[in-house]
C-alpha cells in the first residue's frame, strides 16, 4: 500500500492591505516539508488540517480565497490569533 504524501499550503493575510487571505505557497512531499520547516523557523503557526490543505492545494498561487472558504479560513485565523495571544 502506497503511503500518502504530505501536503502543505501557506496563506498570507496582511490586515489593512489584503482584502482576503491568499495562497502564497503549496506543495507535497519534500516541498511540503520545506514549507512547514520555513514556517516554523520564522515563528509562523502551523495547523494540521488535511481537508483544508486539499482544498487550498487546488487554488493557484496568490489566488485569493473564494467566498465559500471564508468560514473555514476564519477558523484558521482564529486558531492562529488564539495561540499567538492576539485573540
Amino acid at each position: 500500500m502506497k503511503e500518502k504524501q504530505n501536503k502543505a499550503a501557506a496563506l498570507q493575510y496582511r490586515q489593512g492591505i489584503d482584502a482576503t487571505p491568499s495562497v502564497v505557497a503549496k506543495g507535497q512531499g519534500l516541498m511540503a516539508e520545506k514549507i512547514i520547516a520555513l514556517a516554523r523557523a520564522h515563528g509562523v503557526p502551523v495547523r494540521e488540517d488535511r481537508d483544508m490543505v486539499e482544498i487550498l492545494s487546488t487554488l493557484s498561487l496568490y489566488e485569493e480565497i473564494p467566498p465559500e472558504l471564508y468560514k473555514a479560513v476564519a477558523e484558521i485565523l482564529a486558531f492562529i490569533y488564539k495561540i499567538s495571544g492576539r485573540f
